[in-house]
């Protein structure tokens, strides 16, 4: 499997100029492909490369943002005629020339992005839009929750999300997320899992700023449908892994009359590769049903000598009265590229309905 950098080709810009010859008003492919292609492309990271696409493409476009945001619809018309898949990353730079070049132009600009996203997801485009314009944006995305297109309809949600992952945060929407509430309730049984999904994750978002605001969003939506449930099921996931008391509460994740016993750590030196292995023993002592969310916290050893623990789920079941199961897990040390491990004495606990309890030690070595 090659780089991801690497979709950025000299096939695939060939392929783009001669679309972009058929559009763009004296755009010369030979000019184009020599502008592209600098010495430096090989060194270029995928962002850089997006960028730099983004850049290169503005020197053949005209000068006047309004004329060159009116060729954006019959390019994507022609990239389409040509072959040329919907959502396909390559095109990022489609929606970074509006945030690049459009910034000041709000009108154009928020036509652009309601057509771009329905060719290539605009929702990091629109962050800047959101730090410069407001509730002028937000409003704006609140019409486009009720578009036709579900493209649009998730791009209202997921583009306007307080804290997007790999995208600027937005301050006034993590301080205050009133703003989104009309949005994602438009959203919450929209017909697209797509759309949903992106409901769920923006309200993930709020918990992390206003726990309470989705709290009374989960009491409120609760029984509509079993695709609201679901939604408030995925958006509560970070609470639930803190063992905030109101959500466990209120999804009757009570920890009392539950035992964890024999609490094992089987593998006390673990060495980079492997896996560290546990065990334990969990019964419900009670005389009625429990509803369990099981889970482990593995608390890594960081740089600086002090621990950051991460949540990992084992199971969410229904135990019945007395009922007794003895449960096994490992967890991988292998290198991988997201988490660089460092050698030392780790931690490992376990999670009953949110509530902490056994914790042991291991010690990670090369």
């Amino acid at each position: 499997m090659g780089l991801i950098k690497d979709i950025y080709s000299k096939a695939f810009y060939e392929r783009l100029a001669f679309s972009l010859e058929k559009v763009v008003p004296n755009f010369k492919a030979e000019k184009f492909m020599q502008a592209i292609l600098p010495a430096t492309f090989v060194q270029m990271e995928w962002k850089e490369r997006m960028q730099h696409t983004t850049q290169t493409l503005h020197l053949f476009m005209p000068v006047n943002y309004t004329q060159s945001a009116a060729l954006l619809a019959p390019m994507i018309k022609q990239l389409k005629a040509d072959g040329f898949n919907e959502h396909r990353l390559e095109f990022m730079f489609l929606p970074d020339y509006i945030a690049t070049y459009g910034l000041a132009d709000f009108e154009n600009s928020v036509v652009a992005l309601e057509l771009v996203t329905q060719f290539i997801s605009a929702e990091f485009a629109v962050r800047p839009f959101l730090l410069k314009y407001g509730t002028q944006m937000t409003d704006q995305m609140l019409r486009w929750s009720t578009h036709p297109n579900h493209h649009v309809r998730r791009f209202a949600s997921e583009g306007s999300r307080p804290r997007l992952p790999w995208a600027m945060a937005i301050p006034a929407l993590k301080e205050n997320p009133t703003a989104l509430l009309p949005i994602l309730e438009n959203l919450k049984n929209d017909p697209s899992e797509y759309v949903r999904r992106s409901v769920a994750n923006s309200l993930n978002d709020i918990t992390k700023d206003n726990p309470i605001v989705v709290v009374d969003i989960a009491k409120k939506w609760k029984g509509l449908s079993k695709e609201t449930d679901a939604i408030i099921k995925h958006a509560c996931r970070t609470l639930l892994k803190k063992g905030h008391p109101e959500i466990l509460s209120f999804y009757g994740l009570d920890a009392s009359s539950l035992a964890i016993t024999d609490f094992v750590i089987e593998t006390p030196v673990v060495k980079i590769g492997d896996a560290a292995a546990f065990s334990f023993t969990i019964e419900n002592n009670d005389t009625v049903a429990r509803y369990i969310r099981l889970e482990y916290t593995l608390y890594y050893l960081k740089n600086n000598g002090t621990l950051a623990g991460k949540v990992f789920k084992i199971s969410e079941k229904t135990y019945q009265a007395g009922e007794k199961i003895r449960i096994n897990r490992k967890q991988s040390f292998k290198l991988i590229t997201t988490r660089k491990f460092y050698l030392g004495q780790h931690k490992l606990s376990i999670m009953v309905n949110g509530k902490e309890t056994q914790l042991g030690d291991f010690e990670l070595i090369a």
